[in-house]
C-alpha cells in the first residue's frame, strides 16, 4: 500500500526474490514525494518538472542498490566539487585531494574563502568528534545539534555557513529543532567515511523516469495498480483478512504498509500506534525559466540567504532553488516567494537581474518530512507490527537514517525482509552503510 519509494523498495525487493506482488497506489504517478508530473495537468506532453529537487550521496548505500535493481542507475549523474557561493557572487570549491579519508577535504578546506581561519580550525576540531562521537555517545537523540555545536565551541559563521547550510538541506530541519544523532550521522557517512561519499548524486532525468513501466520489466511478478486508493485494512483475531479500496476488496497473504504516518491509523486503526510526537517540516521548491542562460554551474548552495541550493536544470536557462524547513515561506503568497528567489538570486547571479522571467512555479510540500526532534527516535515503529502479516515502511518508521530518499528504501527492504521472515524463508535485503 502506498508507491513512493518506501512501498516501491519493498516492491522491487520481493519482486527479485520470486514473490507475486501487487502495489497500489492511490495516485495516477508512482515516486510519493519524489516524482514528477507536467505542469499543465491537463496535457501529458507539459513540460514536466520534479515536485522538488532530490538529491542523493555516495553514501546512500541501499538507495543506489534500488536504482540498479530498476536498471536506471546510468541515469544519475555524480559531481564531486561543491559550490558555495557568498552574496556578491565570491566562490569556494570544496572537493577531495590526495589525502586518504577523513582528511580528503583538508587542501580545499584550508582553501574556503567563506570561512575564517578560528571558523575551520572550530569546525576542524568538532569534525574529530563527530568521528569520535557518532554511535558512541548515548545522549546525542535527546540533544538538538545546536546544543552540540555550542558544546564544541563553534564559532556563529561557522553554524551558520557550514554546518546549517548543510544540515538544514541534508534533514530538513532547523539545528534547533534537529537531534544531534542525525546531524552527525550525516556528517560521519557524508563527509568522513570514505573520500568518495560526499559525491552527489542528481537524476538527469524526470524522477518519475526512474520508476516507469520499462524499469518494472524486470520484475513481472510486480504488478502496479495506480488510482486504487486503500481505505482500510480488515484485520480478525490479530490477522489481517483483506484491503477494502476505491475499486473492491483485494486479499492477500501479508501486507505492506507504505503510507504517511498521519494516514496509517486510518488505514489500520487495530495497529493503535503512538504517534503524537510526529510532526512536519516543509520544503520549498522555486522553478525559475529565463530567457537567457544564468550561470554555468550545476549547482550551487547559497549562503547566507533564505535560498539554500539552486540546481542548473537546462543550461542555465532554467533553475529550480530549495528552501528545506521552510515554515517562514508556507504562508507567503506564491508572487511574493517568486519574488524573494529573483532578488537573491541575482545577488550571486547578477545576469538575473537583465534576464527575462518567462513563468515561473512554486511547489510547497508542507508535508514534506517527519521533523527529526530529539527523542523521537524511540517512537518510531520498526516494520513488524501486533498484526501477525501486516508490516510497515516509510522513512518515518525506524530505518536507522532520518528522512530521506535513502531512509525511505532501507526502510522498504526491511518490511521485505519481515515478509520473507513471516513466509518462514528470511532474506537479506538492507545493504550494510558505507565505511
Amino acid at each position: 500500500m502506498g508507491g513512493g519509494l518506501a512501498g516501491l523498495a519493498t516492491a522491487v525487493a520481493l519482486g527479485s526474490a520470486d514473490y507475486r506482488v501487487t502495489l497500489l497506489e492511490a495516485r495516477p504517478f508512482l515516486g510519493g514525494r519524489a516524482t514528477s508530473y507536467p505542469l499543465n495537468t491537463a496535457d501529458d506532453n507539459s513540460t514536466r518538472i520534479d515536485n522538488c529537487q532530490h538529491i542523493l550521496l555516495r553514501c546512500c548505500t541501499n538507495l543506489i542498490d534500488f536504482y540498479r535493481r530498476l536498471g536506471v542507475s546510468n541515469k544519475i549523474h555524480f559531481f564531486d566539487e561543491f559550490y558555495w557561493i557568498e552574496p556578491g557572487g565570491r566562490m569556494s570549491v570544496m572537493k577531495k585531494g590526495i589525502l586518504p579519508a577523513p582528511l580528503h577535504f583538508t587542501e580545499s578546506f584550508a582553501r574556503l574563502k567563506f570561512l575564517s581561519l578560528s571558523d575551520k580550525f572550530a569546525i576542524g576540531n568538532a569534525l574529530l568528534s563527530v568521528k569520535y562521537e557518532y554511535g558512541k555517545r548515548a545522549d546525542l537523540d535527546s540533544i538538538t545539534m545546536l546544543d552540540w555545536l555550542r558544546e564544541k565551541k563553534q564559532t556563529p559563521r561557522a553554524i551558520e555557513r557550514f554546518w546549517r547550510q548543510v544540515l538544514v538541506s541534508a534533514v530538513n530541519e532547523e539545528l534547533d529543532r534537529m537531534a544531534a544523532a542525525h546531524g552527525l550521522q550525516v556528517f560521519f557517512f557524508g563527509f568522513l567515511a570514505a573520500s568518495d561519499s560526499y559525491q552527489m548524486g542528481v537524476p538527469t532525468v524526470p524522477l518519475s523516469d526512474l520508476y516507469s513501466e520499462n524499469a518494472w520489466a524486470e520484475y513481472p511478478e510486480v504488478k502496479i495498480m495506480e488510482r486504487r486508493a486503500v481505505q482500510k485494512v480488515v484485520a480478525e483475531n490479530g490477522a489481517a483478512r483483506r484491503l477494502d479500496t476505491n475499486a473492491g476488496e483485494v486479499v492477500a497473504d501479508a501486507y505492506v504498509v507504505a503510507v504517511p504516518f498521519e494516514r496509517v491509523m486510518a488505514i489500520v486503526p487495530d495497529l493503535e500506534l503512538q504517534l503524537e510526537s510526529f510532526g512536519h517540516s516543509p520544503i520549498t521548491g522555486i522553478h525559475l525559466w529565463f530567457d537567457r542562460a544564468v550561470t554555468d554551474l550545476p549547482h550551487a548552495t547559497l549562503l547566507d540567504r533564505t535560498i539554500q541550493w539552486m540546481y542548473n536544470k537546462d543550461s542555465g536557462k532554467q533553475l529550480q532553488v530549495v528552501v528545506s524547513a521552510s515554515r517562514a515561506l508556507t504562508e507567503m503568497p506564491r508572487e511574493q516567494v517568486i519574488q524573494l528567489a529573483l532578488r537573491e538570486l541575482a545577488e550571486f547571479f547578477p545576469i538575473v537581474k537583465s534576464a527575462h522571467l518567462d513563468h515561473a512555479h512554486v511547489v510547497k510540500e508542507i508535508r514534506a518530512t517527519f521533523s527529526a526532534v530529539p527523542g523521537l527516535e524511540q517512537h518510531r515503529p520498526m516494520a513488524a507490527t501486533k498484526i501477525s502479516n501486516v508490516f510497515l515502511a516509510g522513512d518515518w518508521t525506524r530505518s536507522g537514517w532520518p528522512a530521506t530518499m535513502e531512509g525511505a528504501v532501507r526502510s522498504g527492504y526491511r518490511a521485505a525482509e519481515e515478509v520473507t521472515k513471516f513466509f518462514g524463508e528470511p532474506q537479506r535485503f538492507l545493504r550494510p552503510d558505507i565505511s
